[in-house]
């Protein structure tokens, strides 16, 4: 079994017990469509349980309102997990890239070895063949092919090089031969890959068809009031 397989799998577990536990509502508090509907689905719950000895029909319309209502309200807060968990793991895993990136330092003619998160404004790193960028800069000296796929998307090398508008890099970029020297133009906590983090823990799921419709419905009723 892959590793991203068991990810994705404990992802989707957690997803699905997360959209039990958001059935409290104080969790749904900040949704108020989505409390309504719980609300809703209680009271129609109630009425199923109390027809259950009357006639089949009503007992039947009861059930299946009342099975639609949950369906929806668990369907959202899955949704809802699912994009969570996928975005603290996407997270992770650019911190990971980040705190394993090790960086050599060059100050006058000594290079030493250290973490890229303990990078500055300023610093001067070497990038050598196969090493990743470790934070965001210009070349200050050389030329290399680097990878951006990771950034831009784009699978084909393009040139960094001193001077001119070639000269800026991302960190997490690979060099993929040759090397440059780059000069750290951000200082920890400012970098592509920081952002990146900020945005991916930041990102909400879409609303789900149903409340959208909800939403809409409930906005039509009090503008009728």
């Amino acid at each position: 079994m892959s590793t991203s397989s068991s990810i994705n799998r404990s992802i989707l577990a957690r997803a699905i017990k997360e959209s039990f536990v958001k059935l409290n509502p104080r969790a749904l508090w900040t949704n108020p469509v989505m409390l309504v509907v719980e609300l809703l689905a209680v009271l129609t719950s109630y009425f199923t349980i109390r027809d259950m000895g009357g006639p089949m029909k009503t007992f039947l319309f009861d059930g299946q309102i009342t099975a639609w209502l949950w369906i929806t309200v668990l369907f959202a807060n899955f949704a809802e997990a699912l994009a969570e968990g996928r975005g603290k793991a996407q997270a992770e895993s650019l911190r990971k890239t980040k705190r394993e990136t090790i960086a050599k330092k060059v100050t006058g003619e000594k290079t030493e070895h250290i973490s890229a998160a303990k990078l500055v404004k300023g610093d001067i790193v070497l990038v050598e063949t196969g090493e990743y960028i470790p934070g965001d800069g210009e070349v200050m000296e050389g030329i290399a092919s680097v990878d951006e796929s990771a950034v831009t998307g784009e699978s084909a090398p393009v040139i960094r090089e001193s001077g001119g508008d070639r000269s800026a890099v991302t960190g997490g970029t690979k060099v993929l031969s040759d090397w440059i020297k780059v000069k750290i133009t951000v200082n920890p906590g400012e970098t592509f890959l920081d952002r990146m983090i900020s945005l991916v823990e930041g990102a909400k799921r879409q609303k789900t068809p149903n409340e959208i419709a909800l939403t809409i419905l409930f906005n039509q009723a009090h503008l009728q009031k």
